[in-house]
């Protein structure tokens, strides 16, 4: 099952199931139309939408070995958290409007959890519980104001800084290895699993919701590997995650 949410052609926000041939059935029920009648479009003839609405996106850094070797840090003892706030999200297919005037500008791909229901103090043995599925998350970075504060308001939150999609995959269509990729104007520049976590989804559920609680449609994104590197004006930036798809974005700096 691959949910996805889009816009038909009346400008209504639309629910359905993606399928294999590129055909999406409509779900009139979670819609709550008035009918049983499964409607079919073609995905390439729609607006596909940011497949959930979170109220926050919780960040993982330094969730690869490698990718803390990268960047000259220490394997963190704990979950390092950061947040992404709802004006950064960005949808499949769209053209990233990014921050001008800045120096270094970097892709990051990652594996996004997606919460099914409200939920706090979740032990990590109930972490499936509230798991809604997985998606793909872009977790743009802004290293210019990144390096020189240490909330990271400026280097994480700016609009379009969150790319999600194109659909929320069911847990069980991704492999405990997925691939994670990230592959820029065709060229793969990152290419782990997710197995390679230091901390594994369980152990993030559990820590993030002894401190906050997490809504329906909340997304932690946990990290990415090695790799990361610069966006210019004019790159197609696609992240893969194994079951889920691509999650495909231009690039735009003014």
């Amino acid at each position: 099952m691959r949910q996805i949410r889009f816009r038909d052609s009346d400008g209504d926000v639309r629910y359905g199931e993606l399928t294999d041939d590129g055909t999406i059935r409509a779900d009139p029920k979670r819609e709550g139309r008035v009918t049983d009648v499964v409607e079919a479009f073609d995905v390439d003839a729609v607006d596909v939408l940011p497949p959930c609405e979170p109220s926050k996106i919780v960040c993982i850094g330094l969730n690869y070995a490698d990718h803390a070797e990268e960047q000259g840090m220490d394997v963190p003892d704990r979950p390092l958290l950061f947040l992404k706030t709802p004006n950064a999200v960005a949808s499949h297919g769209s053209t990233l409007e990014l921050l001008p005037g800045t120096d270094r500008l970097e892709y990051e791909a990652e594996l996004g959890v997606v919460i099914g229901r409200r939920c706090r103090n979740v032990d990590a043995a109930d972490a499936g519980d509230v798991i809604a599925g997985f998606t793909c998350v872009n977790d743009v970075s802004n290293r210019d104001d990144q390096r020189v504060e240490t909330n990271w308001v400026r280097g994480k939150s700016f609009d379009d800084a969150a790319p999600i999609g194109p659909v929320i995959a069911s847990s069980e269509a991704v492999p405990e290895d997925a691939a994670v990729r990230c592959h820029l104007n065709g060229e793969c520049k990152q290419d782990s699993s997710r197995d390679q976590f230091i901390f594994d989804i369980p152990e993030l559920i559990e820590e993030i919701t002894a401190y906050m609680t997490l809504e329906e449609g909340d997304v932690i994104s946990t990290g990415t590997p090695e790799g990361v590197g610069p966006l210019e004006d004019g790159d197609t930036v696609e992240i893969e995650i194994e079951g889920v798809g691509t999650l495909e974005n231009q690039v735009r700096i003014p």
